[in-house]
């Protein structure tokens, strides 16, 4: 049987002691600390595992895996000590994230014994993971290594050691904004991960993938990030530094941004009233606006049940929106998931105007048209004079001012914000962004309203990009930025975030299914709200869209879309 030793018993180190007994190793776990060690040993107790405070203990050991915090002179101490006191063909894996290999290999006084491993996401969570080899590391050190990664149930991916730093580093950014906010309190933790989580399509929300990982490791990996870069993406979070300070350094405390149990599954957060007043009732809905968003919100009010009137520019392009609407309800007859006579009953349900008079007796309004501040202003005030009193109007903007839209009306009390994702009848995620004047009942309608549609509805407050499109945006400018680098590609970028860290795409094969002209007017966007004018767009997306080169669109952006690239 193998003998294998873990040297810090952190989110990683825990992580892997649990999946190395799950697959029959017996284990010799070192922490210096007594609380790591009881928490250890209730979670994981087994009798082939024992745990021990002082590095000599493991003397039986075949290979002992570092899982220490990110810091050089530590993890150097460390392996020094581990050389001396351990047998002389034991075997060292380094698991950091952002130093170099080589330089603690040498530093070891073994670099023929040392091989790095690399997670992104602590095991049992992640399942992915590469080994970061030198020049100096043995045959035999590569062999025990690879050994006990599929001891573990670990797939070894060879992303190459450059392409996951690059990967680490756009995510730790991405994390690190995440926090930002949550520190001003401009949305709650929860609310923040869910919109990420559910925006982007991503297998964990930014703040707890922080605390599977460490809040400590993170803060550690910042601040290298920021000592190599300069780069104020990478100054931790005042409330990083203050969680960590205080100890709450995620699951392996009970603590983090979230909290855990005694098994370290996550608890459910306290139940809170979302708004202090009561849901007017909704009984008819009306939309303006025939394009893709219009009709996908007009599809999802009337397959909840809800009779909804579309109104469009003209008689043909409100005829084509409900040609399109029941092709898309057809399609769901297709695949067996509605019958035949509920499409007719949800079909029914719908009625296609052209004129704002079309919208009398409907209770809510959502505003879906392009987002320019003189249409959005004329539609709003065409919707305000048509529909009755204490009617609620919507609008689904993703850039402009809430605030500066209800301003326009004669009823800004009766005015939300309702920020559906595209394709809205697949997209799970609503952004509710009430202003200074939102009535409290009104606020209530609009999360009954979703909850009734079956979606999440998260709350935030009126800024540009709100919470997704304020994290996702400057994330994927981040990630154009990093071609000013030699040593990786955009190919290396997109393997590496999809296969590291469980992304559904990479950051460059996103931008081309959003367009890069999209992305670039969202940039924009940001960019001239903050104060200090950032995120500047990328002067590589700026040209790429002067050439036309716009992504899927266009067949060519980032990748050649065409060449199935």
């Amino acid at each position: 049987m193998l003998v294998i030793g873990v040297v810090g018993l952190g989110s990683l180190g825990e992580g892997l002691t649990k999946v190395l007994l799950a697959n029959g190793a017996e284990v010799i776990g070192v922490d210096s600390e007594l609380e790591v060690l009881s928490r250890v040993h209730d979670r994981l107790s087994c009798s082939r595992l024992s745990l021990a405070t002082e590095l000599v203990d493991l003397k039986r050991a075949d290979l002992v895996i570092e899982a220490l915090p990110e810091d050089f002179g530590v993890k150097e101490t460390v392996l020094r000590q581990l050389v001396d006191q351990c047998a002389p063909g034991t075997v060292f894996l380094t698991t950091t994230p952002t130093l170099s290999v080589a330089k603690l290999a040498i530093a070891s006084g073994a670099p023929d014994r040392v091989v790095g491993l690399r997670y992104s996401i602590p095991p049992p969570y992640g399942c992915h993971a590469s080994l970061i080899g030198t020049s100096m590391a043995s045959p035999e050190a590569f062999h025990l290594a690879r050994k006990a990664v599929r001891l573990a149930g670990t797939e070894l991916v060879s992303l190459g050691g450059r392409p996951v730093e690059a990967a680490s580093a756009l995510l730790y950014a991405c994390m690190n904004r995440t926090m930002n906010l949550a520190d001003e309190g401009y949305a709650t933790v929860e609310d923040l991960d869910a919109a990420l989580k559910l925006g982007c399509g991503l297998k964990f929300g930014p703040l707890h993938l922080l605390d599977l990982i460490g809040l400590d490791t993170v803060r550690s990996a910042l601040r290298n990030l920021h000592d190599l870069t300069g780069s104020a993406s990478y100054v931790p979070s005042p409330l990083l530094d203050r969680k960590v300070e205080e100890g709450h350094l995620g699951r392996k405390t009970g603590r983090g941004f979230h909290r855990y149990d005694d098994r370290g599954e996550m608890l459910p957060p306290p139940r809170n009233r979302v708004s202090e007043g009561e849901p007017r009732e909704i009984r008819r809905a009306g939309v303006v606006g025939a394009g893709l968003m219009g009709r996908g919100i007009a599809e999802v009010l009337i397959v909840a049940g809800i009779p909804t009137t579309l109104v469009a520019r003209t008689q043909e392009k409100a005829e084509a929106a409900r040609d399109q609407i029941c092709s898309s309800l057809t399609r769901l007859v297709q695949k067996g998931r509605m019958s035949e006579q509920d499409r007719q009953d949800v079909l029914a349900r719908l009625t296609a105007a052209t004129g704002y008079e079309a919208l009398a007796g409907a209770d809510i309004v959502i505003e879906a048209v392009a987002e320019d501040m003189a249409v959005k202003t004329a539609v709003l005030q065409g919707i305000d004079a048509a529909v009755k009193p204490g009617a609620i109007i919507a609008t689904t903007t993703s850039s402009l001012s809430v605030t500066d839209c209800a301003n326009v009306t004669s009823r800004p009390r009766d005015v939300i914000g309702l920020h559906f994702f595209n394709p809205a009848p697949v997209m799970k995620l609503v952004e509710i962004v009430r202003t200074e004047h939102t009535a409290d009942d009104v606020h209530a309608t609009a999360h009954a309203l979703v909850k009734w549609l079956r979606k999440t509805g998260v709350d935030c407050a009126d800024r540009v990009g709100f919470i997704v499109n304020h994290v996702l945006f400057p994330y994927l400018n981040d990630a154009i930025r990093m071609l000013d680098r030699t040593d990786v590609t955009v190919e290396e970028i997109d393997t590496a975030i999809v296969t590291a860290f469980h992304h559904p795409m990479g950051p460059f094969t996103l931008l081309d299914t959003i367009g890069l002209d999209i992305s670039l007017a969202i940039l924009e966007t940001l960019s001239a709200a903050s104060p200090n004018g950032e995120p500047a767009p990328a002067e590589e997306l700026r040209r790429l869209v002067a050439s036309g080169h716009l992504g899927q669109k266009t067949g060519s952006g980032f990748r050649l879309v065409n060449k199935g690239k």
